[in-house]
């Protein structure tokens, strides 16, 4: 198959990069450099769920699986982008906003929940994102969903008032993917998404590099 449009859905990794409260800030520096050692290598600090990532089951399940234990084929496939544009800071997406699309999922279809919030990555504001309710994670699983992606710091409350919708899909053995950005630049139907994580057995999650894909 040929491709038609490619659209990068990755947050570049760099000292700015927005993490959640608590998580390890990233940090690259020069390990060698070509003046002084003839080629370049750079040294890498980050955490697991820095910028665009996934979250195995092992992330909120200490019995769940971890990130290679889950299939690969759960990091790629058909999507859905679900509108959540128009959100304030806290608000849910609700049954309302999902109820067009869950008879349009399957198992194997990621969900990607468009809330427009990655264009504040790097303001205060990006901290107050909307989340999503967990009677909609429900019923998406109960329609045999078990990638879930969002153009967000978190899926849950902003507050960490509840994980509720990661205890849900984790909970399920499905994943989690949180800091999309560009789910606006999707403007075609059964956008077909790759998001591969690093290989890091045992882990808990890890960033990934996420482009939609529009074959021709």
């Amino acid at each position: 198959m040929n491709i038609k449009t490619l659209i990068d859905l990755t947050m570049p990794i760099t000292a700015q990069t927005p993490v959640y409260p608590g998580d390890p800030k990233p940090k690259i520096e020069p390990a060698a450099t070509f003046a002084q050692d003839g080629y370049h290598v750079s040294r890498l600090v980050l955490g697991s769920h820095s910028g665009t990532h996934v979250d195995a089951p092992f992330h909120f399940c200490e019995h769940g699986w971890r990130l290679d234990d889950v299939p690969l084929t759960y990091f790629l496939g058909r999507s859905i982008v679900i509108d959540a544009t128009g959100k304030a800071e806290g608000e849910a997406v609700t049954m309302a906003d999902a109820a067009p699309y869950i008879p349009k999922l399957s198992p194997g279809t990621i969900v990607l929940f468009h809330t427009g919030w990655s264009q504040y990555a790097g303001t205060k504001r990006y901290f107050h994102h909307p989340y999503v309710a967990p009677d909609v994670i429900e019923a998406m699983l109960e329609r045999g969903v078990r990638t879930f992606f969002i153009d967000a710091l978190n899926i849950d409350p902003p507050d960490g008032s509840s994980f509720r919708a990661h205890e849900l899909i984790l909970g399920a053995n499905g994943v989690i993917g949180e800091n999309f950005v560009n789910f606006e630049r999707i403007d075609f139907d059964d956008p077909y998404i790759i998001a591969l994580p690093l290989s890091l057995p045992s882990c808990d999650g890890s960033p990934v590099r996420a482009v939609a894909v529009q074959w021709a």
